[in-house]
């Protein structure tokens, strides 16, 4: 199998149908045998019965994951990576705010020799189609300066749910991950350079998706984002020193 698709998912049960037809549809019609794996973060809307009448086809396999309570979109994007069986996993947003044929651009990119190919909505080919508001594209940049300056890492976009992973890649970095919450992608991008693998990134099409299943409409909501990402390096450091 060459490509596992990874798609997260807390009470999607409306949403997940578009995503699952325009995902579907597009790797039918690709060359080689692919999975889309659509986890559930402790739905309670009917989002497994939704994704269980989707029928898979000769090329393209579907499988429903679920567990219970809700752990976190880390929690749920770890789960499904370290149970896909392709030679390479891409995890995307159930919003389908990244369609899936840009998943083109990051296969060519680990096709060249790339462990781990990342969208970027900050690349100078990006497209923005339609932006977050003001306050949480301005929360997103003091949060980048932070982030670069605290764990050393190049990348503007981190955020962006879209990532292609080798298969030796995601098994050793999702293994090493410890946070649950959305900060898990800076700790997964950092646990990166500290294993040594190489990543590139690309441009994309973007569109923002109104009704996120993650708000910051609250100062203490914002201030946990900030919170997580000042936890990565003391995790793994403590999680060294005990070995």
């Amino acid at each position: 199998m060459k490509l596992s698709v990874v798609i997260p998912a807390y009470n999607e049960k409306d949403r997940i149908v578009g995503t699952l037809e325009k995902t579907l549809a597009y790797l039918g019609g690709r060359s080689y045998d692919s999975e889309v794996l659509v986890v559930s973060d402790g739905s309670t809307d009917g989002t497994g019965r939704v994704v269980s009448g989707f029928t898979p086809s000769a090329r393209v396999a579907v499988e429903f994951l679920e567990y219970h309570p809700n752990r976190g979109k880390g929690y749920a994007v770890r789960y499904g990576m370290l149970r896909a069986k392709g030679v390479v996993a891409l995890f995307m947003d159930a919003d389908y705010a990244v369609p899936i044929a840009a998943m083109e651009n990051g296969l060519a990119l680990i096709e060249e020799g790339f462990d781990i190919a990342i969208a970027s909505r900050t690349h100078s080919e990006s497209q923005i189609r339609s932006h977050q508001n003001f306050f949480r594209e301005l929360s997103a940049r003091i949060y980048t300066v932070l982030q670069m300056a605290y764990l050393q890492i190049p990348y503007r976009d981190t955020q962006c749910g879209f990532k292609l992973f080798t298969r030796i890649a995601a098994q050793r970095l999702f293994a090493r991950q410890r946070l649950d919450s959305v900060i898990f992608d800076p700790e997964i991008l950092w646990l990166a350079k500290q294993e040594g693998f190489s990543v590139a990134e690309f441009p994309v099409q973007w569109t923002h998706v109104g009704d996120s299943r993650i708000q910051y409409d609250s100062l203490g909501k914002s201030l946990f984002v900030f919170q997580e990402l000042f936890r990565i390096r003391k995790l793994h450091r403590i999680r060294k020193s005990r070995r």
